[in-house]
């Protein structure tokens, strides 16, 4: 009897550690979604293919021009003594191209710098979805932190469609007061409702980031209120320097000198070969024979894609510097963004959302009382609900410009950091 207890409470302590394990398995945090896009997002994986397509070309870039074998045949199907085989001249030969000026070391530059490249435009990209994985995570939050304000928003409309009523039995209001608070407890479980279908929304289409079609985790909860501390924006700026949108021009730089530096090999002619043996039919000898031939005017046919190599080089600069402009003012464009929307989660927090909690408190003691009307509980309501929302809102924006500076400086992506002053929050 004692082992079977044992044995049944064995059972159900491991049935609770499955339990608990499963809950925890299905529970996802911002660096697991960030994991799971970078090991199976096909955008990432696609350049592993290129980068073989590249190897390819690198290797058919190594190769020397060919060695030719041929058969010449003289005096042959003509009249006489030339009128069939028996009078022909045989001739093999091996012939081949000299290339001269550089050019197979011009087209193995050229190919290996397509290859270097390739890192920096797979780190590029590798930003960018991580951004677009931080946004869609903070989406998931976003949406239940409405839900939790809209619950917020659900008990003090109970308590102020519990106090029409005790006025309504009391002879104190009327009915009309009751059924519009209990309009207002409509809208509000509406929102709650709203939000959390905009939660699921959000979870879906996180989870397409890495092709899950029916998702069943929750995100691990962060406060969106909870802001980093960044560095002042001349350090963000010098960091711009080693962002990978700008890395990229290094590579590019790469591409277009090989580029010009191929099209510089094909001034120089190339050396045309050929060496052979011949037996001449009349006398029965054999004789070598050579021949050696030059290409003319290849410097002049040359010059045009020299020219256009050069004209693109020197492009590459100024495209590096409209860039480099364009980021420094998006760069500049979110700063300002954050710390605008820091201050107003800040000055919500420590100076609205308080006042406002402790005026409606006292609105509802006021009513009760029959001191005060419903309106003026109900407009309090409403006015700490739409504070409680505009912090939220002002936040994400925080966080939104937050992902972009982290985007373009290519520093790590954080979800959250230290807590600034948040006052009473739901």
């Amino acid at each position: 009897m004692r082992s079977s207890r044992f044995a049944a409470t064995a059972a159900c302590v491991a049935a609770m550690l499955f339990c608990l394990s499963a809950a925890a398995a299905d529970r996802l945090t911002l660096d697991d979604a960030f994991r799971r896009v970078e090991q199976t997002h096909p955008e990432l994986r696609l350049f592993g293919g290129r980068r073989d397509v590249l190897t390819t070309e690198l290797e058919r870039a190594a190769f020397k021009p060919p060695l030719v074998v041929g058969i010449e045949a003289q005096n042959v199907l003509g009249t006489g003594e030339a009128s069939g085989l028996q009078g022909a001249d045989i001739t093999l030969s091996l012939a081949s191209v000299l290339e001269r000026g550089g050019k197979l070391d011009a087209r193995r530059a050229l190919a290996q710098s397509r290859i270097d490249v390739l890192a920096v435009e797979r780190e590029a990209r590798r930003l960018d979805l991580l951004a677009e994985v931080a946004r869609r995570y903070l989406a998931v939050v976003a949406a239940e932190k409405r839900a939790e304000i809209a619950r917020l928003d659900i008990a003090q409309r109970k308590r102020a469609v519990a106090g029409a009523r005790q006025r309504l039995q009391a002879g104190a209001s009327p009915e009309s007061v009751v059924l519009a608070a209990e309009a207002a407890l409509a809208r509000a479980e509406l929102d709650q409702a709203r939000a959390v279908q905009q939660a699921r929304a959000a979870r879906q289409h996180l989870a397409t980031l890495w092709g899950e079609r029916a998702p069943s985790f929750d995100v691990v909860p962060i406060d969106p209120l909870a802001l980093p501390k960044i560095a002042s924006f001349d350090e963000l700026a010098s960091w711009l320097a080693k962002t990978p949108e700008l890395a990229r021009f290094a590579g590019e730089q790469r591409i277009r000198e090989a580029r010009l530096q191929l099209a510089r090999t094909a001034a120089t002619p190339d050396l045309n070969w050929q060496v052979g043996v011949r037996r001449l039919q009349a006398t029965d000898d054999f004789g070598l024979v050579g021949s050696v031939s030059m290409p003319l005017g290849t410097n002049v046919r040359a010059q045009p894609e020299i020219r256009a190599a050069e004209a693109e080089l020197a492009l590459l600069g100024l495209e590096r510097e409209v860039k480099s402009l364009s980021l420094y003012s998006t760069l500049a464009e979110a700063h300002g963004r954050f710390l605008t929307a820091q201050l107003e989660v800040r000055r919500l927090g420590s100076d609205v959302i308080p006042r406002l909690s402790r005026a409606e408190a006292a609105a509802e003691r006021a009513y009760r009382a029959g001191a005060a009307s419903y309106l003026e509980w109900a407009q309090l309501q409403a006015e700490r609900t739409a504070a409680l929302r505009g912090q939220l809102e002002a936040a994400l924006e925080a966080h939104s410009a937050l992902l972009e500076i982290q985007r373009l400086t290519g520093q790590p992506f954080v979800s959250a950091g230290p807590s600034i002053e948040q006052g009473d929050t739901p």
